[in-house]
């Protein structure tokens, strides 16, 4: 299994280290959770973060080049394959098309895939540190959900510490206020 880590960030082979962590916080800004409420992006944002520290690393880069590179030219000749199987069949059929009636086409809406299964990774360690990286980036997303649940523990703790002081100086105001109200009648 082979995943486009190139595709993921929407960006060349070809970019520097700041164009990779520029590309990682556009996606991980549109994958956000936040921003997609109603929708599940746990395994994009894992993915996004697995990309970043493959990316970012020089080794293991150098080492994902070399087989994306590969990945590339296999998918070449897939799609050289494809082509002249389509060709040959093209013309095998073009005197039955001919006679039939025209069917209407219809195209589903295209989907991005970045894992492709098709073609395997054979560098052992570049396995390793993939595996490695999925790991950080689940450790990662774990971290997230514990720190958020942290914060919004404390943000509970302390908007309510601060209603209840809202209340007490409420409960003075009016006590303070009733007296006011009840010497002003008692002097009339």
């Amino acid at each position: 299994m082979f995943v486009d880590y190139y595709a993921l960030f929407e960006i060349p082979q070809t970019s520097t280290a700041e164009e990779i962590k520029s590309a990682f916080k556009k996606q991980a800004l549109k994958w956000h959770p936040d921003r997609n409420p109603g929708m599940d992006t746990t395994e994009k944002m894992q993915l996004l973060n697995e990309a970043k520290l493959i990316l970012l690393d020089e080794q293991a880069k150098e080492k994902y080049d070399y087989q994306y590179r590969k990945f590339k030219q296999f998918e070449e000749t897939i799609k050289q394959r494809t082509q002249q199987q389509s060709t040959t069949q093209q013309h095998s059929t073009q005197e039955k098309t001919r006679q039939e009636e025209p069917k209407q086409k219809t195209h589903k809406p295209f989907e991005q895939t970045y894992t492709h299964t098709d073609f395997d990774v054979d560098d052992e360690i570049l396995k390793r540190w993939t595996n490695n990286a999925k790991k950080q980036a689940v450790n990662l997303a774990k971290q997230t959900i514990e720190e958020l649940k942290g914060m919004t523990k404390a943000g509970i703790k302390e908007g309510a510490k601060t209603m209840g002081n809202a209340l007490v100086y409420q409960i003075i105001l009016s006590v303070i206020i009733m007296a006011i109200i009840a010497l002003s009648k008692s002097c009339n």
